[in-house]
């Protein structure tokens, strides 16, 4: 399996579900037939290249989920090579992207601390402040614009880099975060998540003072200790 994203449910409902009764709908075939002379002509005559990325990205998902078993047909296939762009790579249907899937084999490309916008860090800090004060710190996955800020950051960076901006960011994001819920406890020492933040407490946390605590450490950023002129770094 090179998948680590488990797609099988999108690819059953796309291309047609396994017979029971081992019959076929009208027009459709089993995979196990898809190289036999008779359905490559269907291909041909349809204008599908069989050597492109996209088909084998197709067929190769395909028979992932229905194991040779599962029917389809050649609408469907044509259909599904729009999903994948001419590298083979999936678009993410909610932003029309690429390069976001963690697969075995990109797996290595994602944990990495790569330069990502300016533009993006700001937003990113905007987005984390509105929400740690309107939720009182609470993460709340109902009401965050988060994957919006996300997606604008990915429409910037080129494709290979994708995994690795977003995993960039996540680290920034964690820290933005964690300098708020300590601007909050130093306002307030009994504070604690869920409860209302002492007013003007973030006031003083800027974007660049918290990013001039950081330092990269191999695939994370840490925040320095500044104890006794230490160099440890303390992970966030």
């Amino acid at each position: 399996m090179s998948k680590i994203t488990d797609y099988s449910f999108l690819f059953q409902s796309m291309f047609g579900t396994k017979s029971t009764k081992g019959k076929s709908i009208t027009g459709s075939f089993q995979l196990s037939q898809l190289n036999s002379s008779s359905i490559q002509s269907q291909l041909k005559a349809a204008g599908i290249d069989t050597n492109s990325k996209q088909y084998k990205a197709v067929i190769k998902e395909m028979m992932r989920a229905g194991n040779g078993t599962m029917y389809t047909n050649i609408q469907c296939i044509k259909n599904s090579m729009k999903c994948y762009d001419k590298d083979g790579d999936y678009i993410n249907p909610r932003n029309g992207l690429a390069g976001l899937v963690l697969t075995d084999e990109n797996a290595g490309r994602q944990k990495r601390i790569i330069s990502i916008s300016e533009s993006s860090k700001d937003e990113m800090f905007e987005q984390t402040k509105k929400e740690f004060l309107r939720e009182n710190g609470v993460l709340n996955g109902d009401t965050t614009r988060r994957t919006d800020v996300y997606d604008n950051l990915y429409r910037k960076t080129k494709k290979d880099d994708r995994l690795a901006a977003g995993y960039t960011m996540g680290q920034y994001e964690r820290a933005y975060r964690q300098a708020f819920i300590s601007a909050a406890k130093a306002a307030d020492p009994s504070w604690e998540i869920g409860k209302s933040i002492p007013s003007g407490a973030l006031d003083g946390i800027t974007r660049e003072s918290v990013e001039s605590q950081l330092a990269k450490s191999g695939n994370k950023l840490v925040k320095r200790s500044s104890v006794s002129g230490s160099s440890l770094d303390i992970q966030i």
